[in-house]
């Protein structure tokens, strides 16, 4: 036997095992599970940003753990078992990649994701967008559904027009603001940039939420670089004048 197909083995067999001996364990649901596997994924995402290869390792395991676990209640409820997820998921597979299991004929990627949205359609959903979880942050779900749309052929030309359309919302916003608007159309118009912002994230290559989650990093990491100095100065933050917190601010950008 193949030593990752072994391995995969011992987890169900230990995780079977957990369920009918483990307290903790036996007490756990479907539901229980499902903020602890968000957790897990995040955590995935912290160390993927961090590009921490061990974590990426360990968090890995940690999320091939749950669907085990969420699979062996899934067989103790009469509902699926492990191999209905897999074979579910492996028949997906090769229904939307006729191009590699069929006839079907593909130039590039773009073709792929055309024809992988097409057959989705023909599988019964009445909305390429279906397929964008509605608990997804607002970032995270703005950026999927551009690429949904984007599947079909629904996008802009050239990074050109996109940065135009920033421009013109920015503008915009920029008059609400100026005008006194009432808050809601102000905020109205600033979605219309964020969702303008990511759409051109989208043409230059950067994924916007990693890109923020870096930006997070680096003023934590330089914010708390400028605490540590304040104390060592003997100083709290809230006695000391702008001027005075920007000189510190200005030496975190070279060390931290």
């Amino acid at each position: 036997m193949r030593p990752d197909l072994k391995a995969f083995e011992r987890l169900i067999t230990i995780i079977t095992e957990l369920r009918q001996q483990c307290p903790w364990d036996r007490k756990q649901t479907i539901e229980s599970l499902r903020y602890l596997t968000i957790e897990e994924t995040y955590e995935l995402s912290d160390a993927i940003i961090d590009n921490d290869l061990e974590e990426v390792k360990k968090e890995l395991g940690d999320l091939i753990m749950h669907v085990v676990f969420y699979s062996q209640i899934g067989y103790e409820k009469r509902a699926f078992t492990m191999t209905d997820v897999l074979n579910s998921v492996c028949e997906k597979l090769i229904r939307r990649h006729p191009h590699i299991y069929g006839d079907v004929n593909v130039q590039d990627e773009e073709e792929v994701k055309r024809n992988w949205e097409k057959i989705k359609l023909a599988e019964g959903k009445k909305s390429v967008l279906e397929g964008v979880p509605k608990s997804l942050p607002a970032m995270v779900k703005a950026n999927r559904i551009q690429e949904k749309a984007r599947g079909i052929g629904f996008d802009w030309d050239n990074q050109a027009q996109v940065w135009d359309k920033l421009k013109e919302e920015l503008g915009e916003l920029q008059e609400e603001v100026e005008s006194n608007a009432d808050a809601a159309r102000i905020e109205d118009e600033f979605g219309d940039v964020l969702f303008s912002m990511i759409n051109y994230s989208r043409f230059i290559g950067v994924n916007p939420e990693d890109a923020l989650e870096r930006t997070n990093k680096k003023f934590i990491k330089r914010f708390q670089f400028l605490e540590v100095e304040a104390e060592k100065e003997g100083r709290q933050l809230s006695d000391m004048s702008l001027e005075e917190m920007e000189a510190i601010w200005q030496r975190a950008k070279q060390e931290a």
